[in-house]
């Protein structure tokens, strides 16, 4: 392998149903600065049927270009044709770099491209950087459940991929004077390429909100103290038209499940308003919602790390504090 013949920077942009999901965009903001550190051209991949609104998006948001490959085969994600389809682009047009998203969807992806590509995969990144000094990417992923920091570097191989957390990053700002080319090509795809097929889609709703996309959380620890104490926070966070989340604490005790986690093995959320109960901020929690505008901590210690990281602490028994929450917010909504 020559590494030396490898450039540029890849985006996967991931869409469900027409439509592009919020990673994509956050992905092509930081290769953006990836892209640009390295003095390489940022590309913009999109799979899918019918994509002509979605190639504007990725335009606008900061892509040198966008490359589609189009076919009513792409039209719903399946693992074998979007992973052939971009391997096939990918020995053709020999990337430095591939970012996907750390989905459900993109879990599942990342994996089986740097498989058949024969090169490495670090799961899971919440921060990216180059070192300059042989260009090589430097991916930073939790490690031994969130204890430490890991950096990783694919030296030897390339591409060079990384699958990273939805919420880490932010997106450019949107500009719709922006031009790039937009290459669509040939997909060498056939249904005997794919081996499940889909018969119907049933989307099914579901109770737990995506708290990477809520503007208010009402977040509850160990110090929640049981399962049934978190409907206490449910309470608020209807009456603020919010979310619950949770620390890991109170995922292993099993009062919450696991989707709503926040913090480095959980998710990276940037909330309007994070209200913290009963957490106690362990450094693994911070860092996953320490960017949240305006942060609000109850807790009975005064002197817990999670007080001095919040814009308003209020030392005190959240099974107090949060009914007088409600009734003075419900008071103002009245008036």
């Amino acid at each position: 392998m020559n590494i030396a013949d490898y450039k540029g920077v890849w985006v996967f942009a991931e869409q469900r149903d027409g439509e592009l999901q919020k990673i994509s965009f956050e992905l092509l903001g930081k290769g953006r600065e990836i892209a640009d550190k390295l003095g390489e051209e940022l590309t913009a991949v999109l799979l899918g049927d019918k994509t002509d609104d979605m190639v504007k998006e990725l335009v606008a948001f900061g892509a040198d270009k966008v490359i589609v490959a189009s076919s009513p085969l792409l039209g719903h994600f399946t693992t074998d044709a979007y992973a052939k389809v971009i391997c096939d682009l990918a020995n053709e047009r020999k990337p430095g770099v591939i970012f996907v998203g750390a989905t459900y969807l993109g879990r599942d992806l990342g994996p089986r491209i740097s498989a058949r590509l024969s090169t490495g995969l670090t799961a899971d990144c919440t921060s990216l950087d180059i070192d300059t000094e042989n260009n090589n990417l430097m991916m930073t992923r939790p490690a031994f459940g969130g204890n430490l920091m890991a950096t990783i570097v694919c030296a030897d191989h390339r591409p060079q991929m990384a699958t990273i957390r939805p919420g880490v990053f932010e997106k450019l700002a949107r500009d719709a004077s922006r031009t790039c080319p937009v290459e669509k090509v040939t997909v060498n795809l056939k249904e005997s390429d794919i081996r499940t097929k889909t018969i119907e889609v049933v989307k099914v709703a579901s109770v737990l909100a995506d708290i990477g996309e809520a503007n208010i959380i009402v977040s509850g620890g160990r110090g929640v103290g049981s399962k049934e104490n978190f409907a206490l926070l449910e309470r608020l966070a209807a009456t603020l038209d919010g979310v619950v989340g949770a620390s890991r604490a109170a995922v292993e005790n099993g009062w919450i499940d696991k989707a709503v986690q926040v913090g480095q093995t959980g998710k990276t959320v940037r909330p309007t308003v994070y209200i913290a109960c009963g957490i106690s901020g362990a450094i693994q929690h911070l860092a996953g919602m320490q960017d949240s505008d305006f942060i609000i901590a109850i807790n009975k210690d005064a002197t817990a790390p999670i007080m001095k990281a919040a814009d308003v602490a209020i030392a005190g028994d959240f099974l107090k504090v949060i009914p007088e929450m409600i009734a003075q917010i419900n008071t103002l909504k009245n008036k």
